[in-house]
């Protein structure tokens, strides 16, 4: 026979980013990355496809290219 849990919402409450929180996120996330694959040893022309990679992934949710900024 199954028991039955009770179970609350761990995700925090608040208030949507801002398009200016959102871009710095953005930024410090996709710098992280790049410092990732950087000192994990990669060419600079691996992490520069990466990069494009990802930039092609978020045109197709409609960001703004990758250090274009949305301004």
């Amino acid at each position: 026979m199954a028991a039955l849990a009770v179970v609350r919402d761990l995700r925090e409450h608040r208030a949507p980013s801002s398009a200016e929180e959102l871009e710095r996120f953005e930024t410090d996330v996709l710098s992280g990355f790049v410092l990732a694959r950087a000192s994990a040893g990669l060419a600079d022309g691996t992490i520069r496809g990466d990069v494009g990679h990802l930039d092609q992934i978020r045109t197709w949710f409609g960001r703004p290219n990758v250090g274009h900024g949305a301004r």
